[in-house]
């Protein structure tokens, strides 16, 4: 049987090239083609930005939120992490099979985009309330 698989951690930020740049240096990852800073001085579309490392493989993703966002003050709970999981799998079929499963041990839609063309995919919350994605792009 199938399972979902890890494609990587996504971060919510304000900055999301600020913060893109910061794990790539530190990591020495790499922008996913099409994601790197444009060289010409057009515009930035740094909405959501994926890094990998040197095998190509999906290290981080960092998305540009536009609310302001508060530091998270762990380990003090004021104020919660702000990130979440994606989940990839093969087919359309087997996205809603794992939504389906997903829902049958306890997760709850949140959004579904499954008839997006490019990236059909659900957003689901955990049984704790944690959203995460289940998409494919195939």
């Amino acid at each position: 049987m199938e399972h979902p698989h890890l494609m990587h951690t996504a971060l919510d930020t304000n900055d999301a090239r600020g913060l893109a740049e910061f794990y790539r240096e530190l990591m020495g990852w790499h922008y996913r083609p099409g994601d790197e800073p444009p060289t010409d001085g057009g515009a930035d579309d740094d909405s959501w930005l994926v890094l990998v490392d040197d095998d190509g493989r999906r290290t981080v993703a960092v998305q540009r939120v536009d609310e302001p966002l508060a530091r998270p003050t762990w380990p003090g709970h004021k104020v919660p992490m702000q990130l979440h999981l994606d989940f990839s799998v093969s087919s359309r079929a087997e996205l809603e099979r794992h939504k389906d499963r997903a829902v049958d041990l306890g997760a709850a839609v949140l959004l579904d985009r499954s008839d997006d063309p490019d990236e059909a995919l659900f957003v689901l919350a955990d049984p704790a309330g944690h959203p995460f994605c289940l998409l494919t792009t195939a």
